[in-house]
Formats: C-alpha cells, sequence, structure tokens
C-alpha cells in the first residue's frame, strides 16, 4: 500500500478513466433500456396496426406515425436528462478530465446515439408489425 503524494497521484490518474468507462456502461444501459421499452411499445401495438392496415392506411404512414411518436418521447426524455445533467457535471467538474462541464461534444454525442437507438427501437418492430397479414394482427394470440 502506498502512502503520501506518489499513492494519491497514481489514484486520481485512475480516477478519469474509471470514471469514463462508468460513463460508457452508463450509456450503454440507458441506450438498451429505452430500446427495450420502445420496442416493447411498439409490438404491443401490432393489433391496433393490423387494424389499421385493414382499414386501409398504408404502412408508410404507420411506420412515419410509430417513428414519430417514439422519438417524440426520447426528445422530451433527452430535454429533461439534459438538463439534468448540466447540473450535475458542474457539481462533478473536479472529476472530469479532458471535457468541460458544459461540453457541447459529449452532451450532443450522447443524444445523437440515443436519437439512433430510440429510431431503431421504433423502426424495426414497426415495419414487422405494418407487414403482418391484417388478418393475423386481428387473430391476435
Amino acid at each position: 500500500m502506498t502512502s503520501g503524494p506518489a499513492g494519491r497521484d497514481a489514484v486520481s490518474s485512475s480516477l478519469p478513466r474509471r470514471l469514463m468507462i462508468w460513463l460508457a456502461l452508463a450509456l450503454a444501459l440507458a441506450s438498451a433500456g429505452l430500446y427495450s421499452v420502445l420496442s416493447y411499445a411498439v409490438t404491443l401495438r401490432t393489433r391496433e396496426l393490423g387494424v389499421r392496415v385493414a382499414l386501409g392506411a398504408r404502412r408508410a404512414d404507420l411506420v412515419r406515425m410509430v417513428l414519430r411518436e417514439g422519438l417524440a418521447l426520447t426528445i422530451g426524455g433527452l430535454a429533461a436528462g439534459v438538463i439534468l445533467a448540466l447540473g450535475v457535471t458542474r457539481l462533478m467538474s473536479g472529476l472530469l478530465f479532458g471535457v468541460t462541464p458544459l461540453d457541447p461534444t459529449a452532451h450532443a454525442a450522447a443524444a445523437a446515439i440515443l436519437i439512433a437507438v430510440a429510431a431503431g427501437a421504433c423502426l424495426l418492430p414497426a415495419l414487422r408489425a405494418a407487414s403482418t397479414d391484417p388478418a393475423v394482427a386481428l387473430r391476435g394470440d
């Protein structure tokens, strides 16, 4: 066990790297959770989308509708998250290494990743549900 200034320097130099690992893990976990929730929500709407197809809705319109609704929820959540993140990063400014607490690139990159995940989470099940035969969708389980 080291003590004194040299020991503290070794710990403090590994702190930014550990923080970056934790932040990357948090972003991956948020992405997985966002994908799961949105994908499940769209899958639950398969019957509704089948009814809309049976009534004459175009598949492209259904996919656009699902994407618009999913991305609206995501952007609302991102707005709240960015506001909270701006407050938290000011508290953590001593732990940040190589970025400023209000670094727009870091915030924009995280938001872009989450928007891309949300678009994929809505698009894949929406395409699958919109291409399902209306009789099968209406029949249900």
